[in-house]
């Protein structure tokens, strides 16, 4: 056998590398690990439009829930005192009754929101 041929052989029995699609981490990634955050966000935006008066929640807007640490953007200095009068006032204790999770902390932040998402649907109805 000539050096070609004995390459050849070599490299046919080396271990193949598998390559796999794109699209199957993230399936994974999407069903184990995001879908209970989804879940547990919905369940708490219901909670929410329920629990708060109508006139503040128009002003929030719920970013994310983690480690029991549920932030809220406000709009506005004044309505984040009034939201923050309110829950330290005994909506905090409403809202953990209501959920099945752990809600340790709500923490409000300043910032802007669109109240309409990106394919144009309203984010809440006025």
């Amino acid at each position: 056998m000539d050096d070609a041929q004995l390459r050849t052989i070599w490299q046919q029995r080396q271990p193949r590398t598998r390559l796999s699609h794109l699209s199957e981490p993230l399936t994974i990634l999407m069903k184990h690990r995001l879908e209970k955050k989804v879940r547990q966000l919905a369940r708490l935006a219901e909670i929410w439009d329920e629990t708060i008066p109508r006139q503040i929640s128009r002003h929030t807007a719920l970013e994310g829930f983690s480690r029991g640490v549920l932030t809220v953007l406000v709009d506005s200095a004044s309505h984040r005192f009034q939201l923050r009068t309110l829950l330290d006032g005994g909506l905090t204790q409403a809202i953990r009754e209501r959920f099945s999770g752990a809600i340790n902390k709500v923490r409000l932040v300043p910032g802007q929101f669109y109240a309409v998402d990106i394919t144009g649907s309203r984010r809440y109805e006025v």
